[in-house]
């Protein structure tokens, strides 16, 4: 990596018109983010259930007492032995915040598909403290097109990220968003899967300022080609 060596004032200068874009990009943030809360609602119709740790619980219940509620969509299929690392890699950043948006009137929420003996073992192998429960045995993870039968993944492509689009895993990550009124009833208000997750990711927000960014050179040019599960990675000294 090869850049141009100046004096601090030419630095300053080049600095200062980097930060006039910075400014704009978080002015045009602050716009989108204003766009999402004004998004239309769908009802959430269907009685969804789920297995936790303290038994069978409905959909409503995992507001726990909030209006708000997120669901992070984990990609962790009933017959797979582990999670999904890049799912991982963003589990890894719930809990600081999530102490924070619990008394913010936002529940947060793990959902996927493996047994919940399955999730509860991973969860306690990578020592994560926040909530997660499986959706086996509903059509939850359908509805959301982050779950696909044999017979959608048998034509090749699936409906994902709100487009038909070539994928063969049975399991994808997103995340989504409800609201539950005064009344009980329960809407979607917002949902993200691919890319849209990144926002989440506090690791990348510290890369993207690193003299190398992102540094993903691999095959793959993402995530995959460097991330591991965290008790996974070579002993290395940290800071």
């Amino acid at each position: 990596m090869q850049h141009q060596i100046v004096s601090r004032d030419e630095w300053i200068a080049a600095r200062k018109a980097l930060l006039a874009k910075e400014k704009a990009l978080t002015h045009q943030f602050d716009q989108l983010n204003a766009e999402r809360l004004k998004l239309p609602w769908v009802r959430i119709e269907k009685e969804y259930t789920f297995d936790t740790p303290e038994g069978r619980k409905t959909l409503a219940d995992l507001f726990d007492g909030r209006s708000q509620l997120l669901v992070y969509h984990f990609m962790f299929a009933p017959d797979w032995k582990e999670g999904c690392t890049g799912c991982s890699f963003f589990a890894d950043h719930v809990d600081g915040p999530n102490l924070h948006i619990a008394h913010h009137d936002i529940s947060f929420v793990a959902v996927s598909r493996a047994p919940l003996a399955a999730l509860e073992a991973y969860k306690k192998r990578m020592g994560w403290r926040f909530n997660w429960v499986s959706s086996a045995g509903s059509d939850f993870n359908f509805d959301f097109h982050v779950s696909f039968r044999k017979e959608d993944l048998a034509s090749g492509q699936v409906y994902y990220n709100f487009e038909m689009t070539k994928f063969t895993t049975e399991d994808l990550h997103g995340m989504s968003a409800f609201y539950k009124d005064d009344s009980g009833s329960i809407f979607h208000t917002y949902s993200s899967y691919g890319r849209g997750d990144e926002r989440g990711l506090g690791a990348y927000m510290l890369l993207d300022i690193s003299p190398k960014g992102r540094n993903e050179t691999g095959p793959n040019g993402n995530l995959t080609d460097w991330v591991h599960r965290h008790d996974q990675y070579p002993e290395v000294k940290q800071s």
